[in-house]
Formats: structure tokens, sequence, C-alpha cells
């Protein structure tokens, strides 16, 4: 729309033009009017309208193409509108107990059931990544809004071994900060090759993996934890929420399985699971989240409408040139009607 500019602009450099044009053929009219006058007497001049009537539908359609030459310059303004943004990072569990039948068809698959009602749910402003985690590793789906990607990512989660929760938590914090684009704080010389015998020797990975966690202002993020509460391997939940808090990023919790629990056979061994919902609430709590069984729910679609990072005030840049347009198509209409009724005429 670019080629539209210099039209638009000797348009309006026309403006004064145009009115200096109709001034002048006004006096030209009067002289006229007083011409015919002298030969008529006064009547002629009576039966004119008043001086405002036949002025004042030549300027509504002057404003109205004034407006509407503004309106082709597509103009936008910068309007404060809420809406809900943010970051979410879906924290799934792929322990080995996530295959418990205790919440049919398996714990692993209700939480999947969850996690796409959720991502299906959220607006295009929100950025949705995924962490597996289990006690061997964890597998990172960065931020994004394709709905695709997310979905078939989650497809291909299948219970592991071992369960680390604070692992799981730290390595979803890390994600946020990086995607927002901040810097992972590196070790030190001192720190990546300690003295023998030193405290730093025997410092443990969690410890390192908390210090290492990007410094600087989080963006607007949750964390939702899908998971059974069971923890085996080492980093305390408990610090790993501490540090999300430390953040201002909120934990909540979809807590998956029964407290009964089941018997599972887990590589030629029968171990017993159960749901630790203490543990999950605990981690919510101390983040400023909250909790939720989806088993107890009449209709979990309501916990999905809790999991959903804050509403924002933001200023945008929108597109009035639809106001500009119906403007001018008001006042043009306007003059017409005026036109129409006092002089019988369009000018």
């Amino acid at each position: 729309m670019t080629f539209l500019w210099p039209f638009m602009l000797f348009s309006l450099v026309l403006v004064p033009v145009i009115i200096l044009l109709y001034v002048q053929r006004q006096q030209k009219r009067r002289g006229l009017i007083a011409s015919f006058a002298r030969f008529s007497g006064d009547k002629l001049s009576q039966k004119q309208a008043p001086a405002f009537r036949r002025h004042l539908p030549p300027l509504l359609f002057l404003l109205g193409l004034v407006i509407l030459m503004v309106a082709l310059a597509r103009p936008h303004a910068q309007v404060n509108l809420p809406r809900v943004e943010g970051t979410v990072i879906l924290v799934f569990d792929v322990s080995g107990s996530m295959a418990a039948n205790d919440v049919e068809p398996t714990r692993m698959e209700a939480a999947k059931v969850a996690a796409r009602a959720f991502i299906l749910s959220q607006p295009e402003t929100v950025q949705i990544g995924i962490v597996s985690f289990s006690g061997s590793g964890f597998a990172v789906v960065r931020p994004t809004n394709d709905t695709q990607n997310l979905l078939v990512a989650i497809n291909r989660l299948t219970p592991q071994t071992g369960t680390s929760l604070g692992q799981g938590i730290l390595v979803a914090l890390n994600t946020i900060a990086l995607d927002a684009g901040l810097q992972a704080v590196t070790p030190t010389e001192t720190q990546a090759t300690p003295n023998p015998g030193s405290a730093q020797e025997d410092q443990p990975p969690e410890n390192s993996l908390l210090s290492q966690l990007p410094v600087g202002p989080y963006p607007s993020a949750l964390i939702v934890l899908l998971s059974d509460g069971e923890n085996n391997q080492s980093i305390d939940p408990l610090e790993a929420a501490q540090a999300a808090a430390d953040h201002a990023v909120r934990i909540d919790s979809l807590g998956f399985g029964t407290a009964n629990g089941v018997v599972l056979e887990i590589d030629g061994f029968k171990v017993h699971t159960a749901l630790d919902e203490e543990i999950l609430q605990q981690v919510s709590q101390l983040s400023g989240g909250a909790y939720y069984n989806p088993q107890n729910e009449a209709d979990p679609r309501a916990i999905y409408a809790n999991l959903t990072p804050q509403f924002v005030i933001k200023a945008e840049s929108v597109e009035i040139t639809s106001l500009f347009a119906g403007a001018s198509i008001l006042i043009l209409l306007i003059g017409a009607g005026f036109s129409l009724v006092w002089l019988n005429k369009i000018p």
C-alpha cells in the first residue's frame, strides 16, 4: 500500500486549494446575486437559503473526503488490550510407575489426555513447551504454539525407569529462561576443576544444576507437573519448587493414580506404587500454585481453564482503518441528507 502515499499526500495538499476555490465561487455568486438584485429588488435575495444551510453540506463532504484519505493510509493506534499471554511448560513424569492401571487405561495415558485437552484450549498467545523426566534423563520440546508438533511429542512419551521430580522442575525452569533469552550461569574455572578432597568435589549434581539456573527476570510462566508424585532419585523436589518461587514461576500439579495404588511389575520385580498427593501439594503450595486430582473432578475441563498464565495488559499497535472509513461514510451520508432536504440537490 506504499504506492498510495504520494496520492494521499497530494490529495491533502489540495484541500486548502479546494477551500479557496469554493470561497471564490461564493464571492462570485454573491456578486451575481447583487447584480440581479438591482433589477429585481430584494425579492431574489430574500429567497436564498440561510448561509449555514448552503455551506454546511459542502463542508461535510470535504471533511468526509479528508477522513477517507486518512483511512487509505491505514492508520494505527496504541491500544491497551487484556489478553492471556505467557509460557507454559508441561512437565511429564515418564517413570515406570506411570504405567500403573489404577487410573484407566493407565496413569500415563490419562496424563496424555489431560495434556492434549489443555493444549487445544489455549490461545496462540500462549507458548507451550514439554519436558519429560525419569531417573535416567529428560527430553525437551522448546515453547511453541505449533499445536500439531506438541501433540506428536506427547504421543511419543513412554514409561521409562526412575523418577526425579526435582530434575523435571529445574529443567523446565531452565527451558523457560533460555527461551526468554537469559544466559545460563557457567561454572567458574575453580568450580570446573575442584581441588581433590574439597567440598566442591563432593558437591552433588543437583546443587550444580540449581546454581546454573539463568539469572534475571523470568517471563510470565507456568509449570504444569503431571505425575503420580513418587520420587526415588536425587534433587529435592521442594528445593526445585523454591527455585521456581524465587523466579516467580508458579507450579500447578496434576496427580494421577490412587491412594491405595496397585502392584506393578517392573523389570521382573513386583513393586507397590501409589499416588503421593502430599509431595505434589507441597510443591504447588511452595511455588504459589494449586494441586488438582483429575480423577476426583466431575468436569476436568474446569481444571484446564485454571492452568493458564495470568492476564496481562499490553499495548499493541492496532489498525483503525475501519473506524476512519466508517466515520467518513457517516459524514458523507449526513452531508447528502442535508443537501437534499435544504437544497434539493447533492453538491
